[in-house]
């Protein structure tokens, strides 16, 4: 019989964001070796099995408390919990202290960790099929930003350098996400109103997303606090450019050389950028080959690969 694998999220499908698609991804490739029981939390008197994998320190970590000692936890941190919360949180400080292995979603991930942690860290790129669009538009200049509106992603940001555009209605910009929070769903409606080139859409399904990321001229990513964002790895497996802000969750999948950063924040930057890549033909083409060029990183066999290497190496050391 199959090993049962336990694996937890704090984000099931209808969150609709990276958290879920990285869980069902996870539960998708182990499937051949492993039976998985995925779901939000694992409480003692559940159902056991002989290895948790569990996304996010802070959110999971009383599935990650609860789990017996004597069998092996794999935590994976998914950004706000790395960035944020393993700074000043016990129970996510917990979860990374009882993690047999920590796995990073970027290359940059294990600057965040305490030294004496980085040596159970190791870094698994998050993966997609390729998805190319087609020919993309040529007389504009057509991005699509692609997240919820919270505080994390930094629509602000982008808000304001929309406000700078207002008179370049060549340049056209369109938001899919949810307004987790309703104070940003008000001011994108807003902008709507006031700037007819942008427009929000609201929270759409995953398969629209990567369609519209595909058939994009650019990606734009002003996020202020990222583990490795599905949306980066997915426009770079479109061939599609991306501009984003200069952050580790961000450079750690693209690289620290890659020519579409700008500083976290700044919307007087992000805007000149835009007008930089409207008003000079050659930038794009250029960048999109780039993309794809480090688009192989993030193929499917080598997160697979790492993944089930990972866990074998766990399960064969565990008593």
């Amino acid at each position: 019989m199959k090993p049962r694998i336990v694996l937890v999220t704090p984000a099931l499908a209808d969150a609709n964001n990276g958290n879920w698609q990285t869980a069902r991804r996870y539960a998708r490739l182990l499937a051949p070796l492993y039976r998985v029981r995925l779901g939000a939390e694992w409480r003692a008197g559940d159902a056991e099995g002989e290895l948790l994998l569990a996304l996010h320190a802070r959110k999971s970590a009383s599935s990650i408390a609860a789990w017996p000692a004597d069998r092996p936890v794999v935590l994976v941190l998914t950004g706000t919990d790395l960035y944020a919360d393993i700074q000043h949180d016990a129970a996510a400080q917990a979860s990374l202290a009882r993690a047999n292995a920590l796995v990073l979603l970027n290359r940059e991930g294990a600057a965040a960790l305490p030294p004496t942690l980085r040596g159970k860290a190791q870094v698994i790129l998050q993966s997609c099929a390729a998805h190319l669009g087609g020919p993309r538009p040529r007389r504009t200049l057509r991005a699509v930003v692609v997240g919820h509106l919270r505080a994390e992603k930094d629509p602000r940001t982008l808000f304001a350098a929309v406000r700078q555009l207002a008179d370049r209605s060549d340049v056209r910009i369109d938001h899919l996400g949810a307004a987790l929070d309703p104070a940003l769903g008000a001011e994108a409606l807003q902008l709507m109103r006031d700037c007819p080139h942008y427009r929000w859409l609201g929270s759409r399904l995953h398969a629209e997303a990567r369609r519209r990321i595909a058939r994009a001229n650019l990606l734009i990513h002003p996020s202020r606090l990222e583990g490795g964002a599905h949306v980066v790895m997915e426009a770079l497996r479109s061939g599609t450019p991306v501009l984003a802000s200069r952050i580790a969750g961000n450079t750690g999948l693209l690289g620290a050389d890659w020519p579409g950063l700008f500083e976290p924040g700044d919307a007087q930057g992000l805007a000149r950028q835009l007008l930089r890549l409207r008003d000079d033909p050659t930038i794009l083409p250029a960048w999109s080959e780039l993309a794809t060029e480090r688009a192989q990183a993030f193929d499917p066999i080598h997160e697979r690969n790492a993944l089930l290497m990972l866990v074998q190496q766990l399960l064969e050391n565990s008593p």
